[in-house]
C-alpha cells in the first residue's frame, strides 16, 4: 500500500503488485485456516459496499495531495488520477451529490532550526509551514518553500471558487497547472499559475489576497487549518502519507484510480439515493433485471429499485400517485388520481362505447359499479353483470316485461301503460294525467272558493263597521246622546 523507500529499483516492482490485502481479526483468520486445512472451498471477496458509512444522500470526501510533480511514482499516480477522475468529480459536485474538499500536508520547522539554511529554503511564515525539497537536494532545482506557496495557491483557488458557488473549478485549475506548469520544464511557479487562473476566469486578486504574505511571522489561517486537519478525529486516523483519500470520515485504502475510487464513493450514498453514474453497468450489476429482483410488479410498474449495494423493494411513485404496500408482494395506488394508473389495478370493461370501472378515486380498493357484482379486481371475472330479470329483483309487476342489459335492465309495460320504476308498477298513459288534472282543478277551485268567502266576510264586517260609525256621527248632530244627558245632569247638581 505504501513503499517505505522511493528508489528506482523498488518502484518498478511496486507497480506490478496487484494482490489485494486487508486487515482481519485473528478469529476470522483462524477460521479461514481451519476451513483450508479441512479441504473446504474458501472464497473471499473484498467489497467496499458495506465498509463505508452511508447515512444520507450526499457523500463528503477529502483528497490530500501535493502540487509537487517530481516525487516519483506517487506524484505520477496523483497526476494521472486527477486527470482521469476530473470529469466524474465535477459531475457529482455540480449535481449536489458530493461535497469535495482538497487538502495539502505541511510540516513545521523545530524552533531550534528556524534560522538554518534548510528551514529557510523549505518553509514560509518563519518556519511554520514547510515541505520537503522536491529533488532532495538543496543546491539544485526548486525549494520546498516554493511547493508550500503553490499548495497554498491551490487552496486559495478552491476557497475563491467555492465562495462563488463553483468549487468544481479547482479540478480545472489543478489539471491545467499540471499540464502547463511542470517542474521538469522549469515553468512551476507564480507566473504560470496566474496565467492558468486568468484563463479559467478566476479572480486573481482574490487569490492573491487569500495567500497573504509568505514572509510574515504569523499564522496563516488556511495553512493552520490544514495542519490541524491532519490530526485524526474519531475513526478517521491521522493523515501521514500522500496521497490520502477520506470518504465519509473514513480513510480509503485502495488503488488510486478512477474506477476504484468511484466505487468507494458510490458506497457512501444512502440506499436508493445513488446518482446515475453509480448505477452504470461498469460499476455494478442491475439486480432488478433478473426476476424483477423478487419485488412486486404489475405490467410496466415495479417496486424494484436498483442501487449500488444491490436493490430495494419499495412501492413506486408514478405520475404523482404514491403506491403503498410491502414492496415484495403487494403495492396499491392510493389517493386522488389513482384510477389513472392502470385503473387502480381494478376491473374495467367497455362495450358499445360505454366504459364501466370498479375503480373510484375516493374509495380505497376496488368496488363493482351498480348493476355488477364481484371483487372488482383486475381480472376478466372481476365484475359480472347482474341479471335482474332472472333474479326477479326488478320489473316484477303483472303487466311488466323484463329484458336484461349490460349493467342494468329494460322494463316495458304491455298495451297503453307506462312503467314507474320507483314503485315497480305500470299505469295508464291517458287516465293518469286526466285524473290528475281534475284533482288539481278541484284543489284550485276549492282554494278560490275559500278565498272568495273569506274576502266577502271581511268586506261585510268592514262595511257594517263603517255604516255604524257614520250613523252615530249624524245622530250626534241632531239629538243628545245618553252620555251627554248624564253629563249635563251631573253638572247641574254641582251648581
Amino acid at each position: 500500500m505504501d513503499s517505505p523507500e522511493e528508489d528506482p529499483a523498488a518502484s518498478q516492482f511496486i507497480q506490478n503488485i496487484t494482490i489485494p490485502s486487508a486487515l482481519i481479526t485473528k478469529d476470522l483468520g483462524d477460521s479461514l485456516k481451519k476451513a483450508l486445512s479441512d479441504k473446504e472451498m474458501v472464497s473471499i471477496k473484498l467489497d467496499w459496499r458495506e465498509s463505508l458509512p452511508h447515512p444520507d444522500k450526499r457523500v463528503e470526501y477529502e483528497f490530500w495531495t501535493n502540487s509537487n510533480d517530481e516525487c516519483g511514482p506517487k506524484c505520477d499516480a496523483q497526476v494521472e488520477f486527477v486527470r482521469n477522475y476530473k470529469g466524474v468529480a465535477q459531475m457529482l459536485e455540480q449535481g449536489g451529490y458530493t461535497q469535495f474538499t482538497p487538502h495539502y500536508i505541511t510540516w513545521y520547522c523545530p524552533q531550534a532550526f528556524i534560522e538554518s539554511k534548510q528551514c529557510k529554503s523549505q518553509c514560509i511564515n518563519n518556519g511554520r509551514y514547510c515541505a520537503p525539497d522536491p529533488e532532495q537536494d538543496f543546491s539544485v532545482g526548486y525549494d520546498g518553500k516554493q511547493v508550500v506557496i503553490e499548495n497554498l495557491r491551490q487552496l486559495c483557488v478552491f476557497k475563491v471558487t467555492n465562495d462563488t458557488g463553483k468549487p468544481w473549478k479547482w479540478w480545472d485549475f489543478v489539471t491545467d497547472f499540471q499540464i502547463r506548469c511542470p517542474m521538469k520544464e522549469k515553468k512551476y511557479g507564480p507566473e504560470c499559475a496566474e496565467e492558468v487562473i486568468k484563463s479559467l476566469s478566476i479572480d486573481v486578486g482574490a487569490v492573491q489576497k487569500c495567500m497573504g504574505d509568505p514572509n510574515a511571522d504569523q499564522d496563516h489561517p488556511i495553512l493552520k487549518h490544514e495542519q490541524d486537519a491532519q490530526v485524526g478525529q474519531g475513526d478517521r486516523g491521522d493523515v501521514t502519507i500522500l496521497p490520502t483519500l477520506i470518504i465519509n470520515n473514513r480513510q480509503y485504502r485502495g488503488k488510486l484510480d478512477k474506477s476504484a475510487v468511484l466505487k468507494a464513493i458510490c458506497s457512501g450514498f444512502e440506499e436508493a439515493s445513488d446518482p446515475p453514474v453509480c448505477l452504470s453497468d461498469t460499476l455494478q450489476t442491475n439486480e432488478c433485471l433478473e426476476n424483477n429482483g423478487g419485488c412486486w410488479s404489475s405490467g410496466d410498474l415495479t417496486a424494484c429499485q436498483d442501487t449500488f449495494r444491490g436493490r430495494v423493494c419499495q412501492c413506486p411513485l408514478v405520475k404523482g400517485v404514491q403506491f403503498e404496500g410491502d414492496g415484495y408482494t403487494h403495492c396499491e395506488a392510493k389517493g386522488p388520481g389513482r384510477c389513472k394508473i392502470s385503473n387502480g389495478e381494478c376491473w374495467q370493461e367497455s362495450r358499445n362505447g360505454v366504459t364501466k370501472s370498479a375503480c373510484q378515486d375516493d374509495h380505497a380498493g376496488c368496488k363493482c359499479p351498480e348493476g355488477f357484482e364481484g371483487d372488482g379486481k383486475n381480472t376478466t371475472t372481476g365484475c359480472v353483470d347482474i341479471n335482474e330479470c332472472t333474479r326477479k329483483t326488478k320489473c316484477q309487476c303483472s303487466e311488466c316485461s323484463c329484458t336484461n342489459t349490460w349493467g342494468g335492465y329494460d322494463c316495458q309495460c304491455g298495451g297503453d301503460l307506462l312503467y314507474i320504476g320507483e314503485h315497480d308498477t305500470c299505469i295508464s298513459k291517458q287516465s293518469q294525467p286526466s285524473k290528475l288534472g281534475w284533482f288539481v282543478t278541484l284543489i284550485v277551485l276549492a282554494g278560490l272558493a275559500v278565498l272568495g268567502v273569506g274576502g266577502y266576510v271581511v268586506y261585510k264586517y268592514r262595511l257594517r263597521s263603517y255604516m255604524d260609525s257614520e250613523i252615530r256621527a249624524i245622530m250626534a248632530q241632531y239629538m243628545p246622546l245618553d252620555s251627554q244627558n248624564e253629563s249635563q245632569i251631573h253638572m247641574a247638581d254641582e251648581i
